[in-house]
C-alpha cells in the first residue's frame, strides 16, 4: 500500500491501476473467502479497492472509479473499520463534485462524518470530510454554510492531538489549503483564494508531483479570475516544466481547462506566445499520455 502510495503521487495513477487491480485479484481477493482470514483483510481489500478508485479517476475514467469506490465501503463496513469506511466515504464526495452533483458530493461528506463520529477520532479525517461539505456547499453556492464548515475543518486539522492509520491516506496542511482555495474560488472571494492558493503551492514545491501541478494550476486559475495575466503566465510558466510523464489525465484535462480560460485573453501578447508554447508542451503530453487517455467520458 505504502509503495503504491508513493509511486502515484509521483508518477500518476494512470500507470499503475492495473498493477494495483493485478494485486488486488491476486493476493487479496483469494484471502477473502479463506475461513482463516480476519478482519484486516477486508480493510486491505477496502483500501486497496479505495486506491483502484483514486488511480481510475487519475486516468480520466470516473465512472469506473465510482464502481471501485461502490465496492470499497461494503469492504470497509464488514472490516470493522469505521474509520477507513469514512474515508471511502469523503472520496465518493470528491468524485460527485467532479461531476457537478452538488448535493450527492454534500450526502457523501454526511455519510462519512457519521462514520467519523462513531469511530476512533482521528482528526485530519474529520478535517477532509468537512472540507468536502464545505466544497459541496460553496458549489451550491451556500456561502454561510460553506464558511462554517471550512472553519471546522481548520480547527480540526490543528488538533495536535492526531492518530495514525495505517490504510488511510494523509491529508495535511497543504491539502486543506488546496481544497480551501478551490472553495474561495467558488464563493468568488479571490483574495482569499489566492492566499490559500498560494500556501498550498509553497507547502507543495519539495515533493508530490501532481499536487504541485494541480495547486499551480489553481493558482493561476485564481489570477485570471483576478484579472492578473502576468501572474498566470508566471505560473503557468512553471507549469510548463511539470514532468512531461507525469502519468495523470486529471492534470492533463486541468490543463487543457486553464488554457479555455486563458484564450478570451489572447489580444494581448504576452497571453498569446504562452498559449503557443503551452500548445508544444500538450502536444508532447499528450503523445506521452496516448496509452491511457480516453476522451472526456469513460472507457466502456
Amino acid at each position: 500500500m505504502d509503495a503504491f502510495r508513493t509511486a502515484d503521487r509521483q508518477t500518476g495513477g494512470g500507470r499503475l491501476y492495473q498493477a494495483v487491480v493485478r494485486h488486488l485479484s491476486d493476493r487479496v481477493a483469494p484471502r477473502l473467502v479463506d475461513a482463516d482470514s480476519g478482519p484486516q483483510i477486508f480493510a486491505a481489500a477496502a483500501a486497496l479497492t479505495e486506491m483502484a478508485g483514486w488511480m481510475a479517476h487519475d486516468s480520466g475514467q470516473d465512472a469506473l472509479a465510482a464502481r471501485h469506490f461502490t465496492r470499497a465501503l461494503p469492504l470497509a463496513r464488514t472490516s470493522g473499520d469505521l474509520p477507513l469506511a469514512a474515508h471511502v466515504a469523503a472520496s465518493s464526495s470528491h468524485l460527485a463534485l467532479q461531476a457537478g452533483e452538488a448535493s450527492q458530493a454534500a450526502h457523501w461528506a454526511m455519510t462519512g462524518l457519521d462514520l467519523a463520529w462513531r469511530g476512533p477520532r482521528i482528526p485530519a479525517l474529520v478535517a477532509r470530510l468537512h472540507t468536502m461539505h464545505a466544497r459541496a456547499l460553496a458549489a451550491a453556492s451556500q456561502h454561510t454554510p460553506a464558511s462554517h464548515a471550512l472553519e471546522q475543518a481548520h480547527r480540526a486539522v490543528s488538533d495536535s492531538a492526531d492518530t495514525d492509520h495505517p490504510w488511510l491516506s494523509p491529508f495535511d496542511h497543504a491539502a486543506l489549503a488546496s481544497e480551501s482555495a478551490l472553495i474561495m474560488r467558488d464563493l468568488e472571494r479571490h483574495d482569499q483564494a489566492l492566499s490559500h492558493a498560494e500556501n498550498a503551492v509553497r507547502l507543495r514545491e519539495d515533493g508530490r508531483a501532481r499536487s504541485l501541478a494541480l495547486g499551480r494550476i489553481t493558482l493561476a486559475d485564481i489570477h485570471i479570475r483576478r484579472s492578473d495575466l502576468d501572474a498566470a503566465i508566471s505560473v503557468g510558466n512553471d507549469l510548463l516544466s511539470t514532468s512531461p510523464t507525469l502519468g495523470s489525465v486529471r492534470v492533463a484535462r486541468q490543463l487543457d481547462d486553464l488554457r479555455k480560460l486563458l484564450e478570451p485573453h489572447k489580444g494581448y501578447r504576452p497571453v498569446r506566445d504562452y498559449l503557443a508554447r503551452f500548445g508544444e508542451a500538450r502536444r508532447a503530453r499528450m503523445l506521452l499520455l496516448a496509452d491511457i487517455i480516453t476522451p472526456r467520458g469513460d472507457a466502456p
